[in-house]
């Protein structure tokens, strides 16, 4: 398919800039996939969809405060410097993205805070990409403290606004564990635990996996031939338990949902010849667009996305491409929310 099939006009009104008072007070939007049905609900009765015996498998990776703010030496200029990943513990090397990126040359030095973490840019990697190391004597320990301290929650730059203390709790979900993801895996963020409580009692299963996600997910498709899309590697991590769980269900037929398009790359990613699942960890490269044949999950639950992006080209992909976009269509006429904040859409 083509990149242009999936644009659409979202009035700026429905991107959400704050998350909801409570996180399970999300409406939720349910498409059946068989019958081209939408319900309108609220996330609260997710409980409804899923029976004794049914997974769900999400995503817990770790947000961690990637954004700094800083300042060149001489210049004073204020500089933003996005952390990508760690390339060495010991040396303190990292990938990061710089903004304004024409200002910052290799040789340069930067600054945060008062002055407690002083980087160098050693490295020119892509037209805003950078290698930089941080000038840090002292305890490891103390490196990640200041770090955390200083940066800030890396909300998307479409909300228009910078981060506040309100996201250092609502841009991470209840199952964050392994920090590592530059981006939030936005389905998790509509759980409580009252609501995995219920869902417990109920007799549906919930395991872990971890992918943790980067820029790559949210980059811009820049090619229209969707064939030709290269995405960003993220790290990503299936142990055996998840594993034995999610094949026990296919085996008995029940309804596997995949919280979030993440934990569905994952998984796709980790399937065998015939269709089970298998205990794996490395890196994942995979863009799933239409058609596509999904390996494990009978449904999906997902957040409202930009148009063009590879995350609504893959929800086109499991939802059939010309329901989903209908199914957009609807959520813009009924006022439904967008993007990290915004509220959640039930495929079945």
């Amino acid at each position: 398919m083509k990149l242009s099939a999936f644009k659409f006009d979202l009035p700026e009104e429905r991107i959400a800039k704050y998350p909801r008072q409570e996180r399970d007070d999300s409406r939720m939007m349910v498409l059946h996939r068989k019958t081209g049905k939408i319900e309108h609900k609220t996330f609260k009765d997710i409980l409804s969809y899923f029976n004794e015996g049914d997974l769900m498998v999400y995503n817990n990776s770790m947000v961690f405060p990637a954004r700094l703010y800083g300042y060149k030496e001489k210049t004073q200029a204020r500089i933003e410097v996005f952390l990508l990943r760690e390339l060495n513990t010991n040396a303190h090397l990292w990938d990061v993205l710089v903004d304004p990126a024409r200002k910052i040359r290799v040789g340069n030095k930067l600054y945060f805070g008062d002055g407690e973490l002083v980087a160098e840019v050693i490295d020119n990697t892509t037209s805003r990409g950078r290698t930089i190391r941080f000038l840090y004597d002292g305890k490891d320990d103390n490196f990640y403290k200041t770090l955390d301290e200083l940066g800030q929650a890396p909300i998307p730059k479409d909300l228009g606004r910078e981060a506040e203390a309100i996201d250092r709790e609502r841009y991470q979900t209840i199952f964050a564990k392994h920090k590592g993801a530059v981006a939030a895996p936005t389905a998790g963020l509509h759980f409580t635990p009252q609501i995995v409580k219920r869902l417990a009692v109920q007799g549906v299963e919930m395991y872990p996996l971890t992918l943790h996600v980067g820029l790559g997910t949210f980059r811009e498709v820049d090619v229209e031939d969707l064939t030709k899309h290269k995405m960003d590697s993220e790290n990503y991590a299936i142990d055996a338990t998840t594993t034995k769980a999610v094949n026990e269900a296919l085996e008995a037929r029940k309804n596997i949902c995949a919280v979030g398009t993440t934990a569905m790359r994952a998984l796709e990613t980790s399937v065998t010849a015939s269709h089970r699942l298998k205990p794996s960890e490395g890196w994942t490269d995979k863009f799933i667009y239409p058609p596509y044949d999904y390996k494990i999950c009978k449904s999906l639950l997902t957040n409202f996305h930009k148009p063009q992006s590879t995350l609504l080209i893959m929800a086109c992909a499991f939802g059939g491409y010309e329901l989903t976009m209908k199914a957009y269509q609807v959520a813009i006429e009924e006022q439904y929310n967008f993007y990290s904040y915004g509220d959640a859409m039930l495929i079945l």
